[in-house]
């Protein structure tokens, strides 16, 4: 069986009967759609998966540092640019 990623769950059926009703209820919180049982989908508050893709972007750039921590730096004039 996998492992649902969420506090809260709803089939697909359910969702699909009362989508507005499942977002209201979920607070915020993610919720794990469900067919026959299985996670299938997670549905998330706008803000939420704002959040975690500002997250992403961050550590992408945490990334791009720590690579580029050894280069050698280039003297830039910035009335030359």
């Amino acid at each position: 069986m996998e492992k649902i990623r969420a506090r809260k769950s709803v089939s697909i059926s359910d969702l699909k009967k009362n989508p507005s009703g499942v977002i209201l209820e979920s607070s915020g919180e993610a919720v794990a759609i469900l067919n026959h049982n299985r996670p299938t989908a997670y549905l998330l508050a706008a803000q939420v998966f704002e959040a975690i893709m500002d997250r992403l972007d961050d550590a992408d750039l945490a990334r791009l540092v720590n690579e580029r921590q050894g280069e050698a730096s280039i003297a830039v004039n910035i009335h030359d640019l």
